[in-house]
């Protein structure tokens, strides 16, 4: 049986696949925090639903709507989440595949805050600078 923080965030990472924000930001506390390391045009610490879904719109726009996120693994225990995942875009004509992980701090059942660590801080910037 999976730990409920794993299924949290399956469930949290099939609403956004969905389109599904709002479904996404449910699973989220009010002061959810997204960080996006580097100097990119989504880099930053995001906070709370407007600053997130802002930072979304950004990624969408930039890639015409072409932005895949592949879950390839969940893990998770009472605090922590981390689920690794393989991003594929298209931006500026090029196409770009990314390995990532995002690592979450979870609290009474929610999403608090979250930290992208790209496999490849090189192959990140190239694809969102």
């Amino acid at each position: 049986m999976p730990h409920p923080h794993e299924t949290l965030l399956r469930d949290a990472y099939a609403a956004f696949a969905r389109g599904d924000l709002d479904g996404f930001w449910s699973m989220c506390s009010p002061e959810f925090a997204f960080n996006v390391p580097g100097r990119t045009i989504v880099s930053g610490s995001h906070r709370g639903k407007d600053a997130f879904m802002a930072m979304v719109g950004t990624l969408m726009q930039a890639t015409g709507g072409q932005f895949e996120e592949v879950v390839h693994e969940v893990l998770a225990n009472d605090e922590h989440g981390v689920v690794l995942a393989i991003h594929r875009l298209s931006r500026n004509g090029r196409e770009h595949v990314y390995n990532t992980a995002h690592v979450y701090h979870v609290r009474d059942g929610r999403l608090v805050e979250a930290w992208e660590q790209p496999q490849d801080p090189v192959a990140f910037d190239a694809a969102w600078s």
